[in-house]
């Protein structure tokens, strides 16, 4: 995912090099500082952001804001009128996070439960550290657990041909999941002064997908 938003990114400055040098050369007479330009700080990173992290809540609403501000300085919308409507429609994107999120946050649980019945091997990091590697291996799912240590989870070799799930609980601990490039990562989380960072989010089509629901207590879990 950070290569697809380096590679975003290198379109907008190449585009920017293309058209202030065909300007330069009297080839084109495109003005890059029309009324309203400046708004392109707000939609060119917002829109990067909702291509690259989809979920999160705050691109959107970033990238709604720069296109009412856009359209009110083109004198398309009258911004007294369009400033009235700006936060009814954060507060209509914030709803909308929140019912999708507990859609997916549903379907997540149900998931893990409906594969964890199949006796998941549980694996304990506690004032310790632990690295698993699945080297040509079938993995069949993982309860981990780091209280007061680090586990590490090594899927890059493992085969998976099915969908997964992973129960992570991280106190006062760090997990670390690696998953290979061909499946797809749901995650659902509860975290507590802790967190979830989720790097495996580019979307692949019929590919299995690895549940995982974390908690984390003074810990954090991250997927890459």
């Amino acid at each position: 995912m950070k290569k697809t938003g380096n590679m975003l990114w290198g379109i907008v400055f190449i585009a920017l090099g293309l058209i202030w040098g065909l300007n330069a050369l009297g080839i084109t007479n495109i003005n890059v500082f029309f009324r309203g330009w400046w708004t392109l700080f707000i939609i060119i990173p917002s829109l990067i952001g909702v291509i690259k992290e989809g979920r999160n809540t705050w691109n959107y609403i970033w990238l709604f804001i720069g296109i009412v501000l856009l359209l009110s300085a083109q004198g398309i919308l009258n911004l007294d009128k369009v400033s009235g409507l700006i936060i009814p429609g954060i507060l209509i994107i914030l709803g909308l996070s929140f019912i999708l999120r507990d859609t997916l946050k549903g379907k997540v649980i149900e998931k893990v439960k409906e594969l964890n019945k199949e006796e998941n091997e549980e694996y304990y990091a506690t004032f310790s550290g632990q690295k698993l590697n699945f080297v040509q291996r079938d993995f069949k799912g993982a309860k981990l657990n780091a209280v007061f240590g680090g586990l590490d989870l090594n899927l890059k070799d493992a085969i998976i041909e099915q969908d997964k799930a992973i129960s992570a609980t991280a106190v006062f601990g760090g997990i670390d999941i690696i998953v290979p490039s061909n499946v797809n990562v749901e995650v659902i989380s509860n975290s507590i002064f802790g967190g979830v960072s989720n790097k495996a989010t580019d979307r692949k089509e019929n590919a299995p997908t690895i549940y995982i629901k974390a908690f984390c207590l003074f810990g954090g879990v991250e997927i890459k």
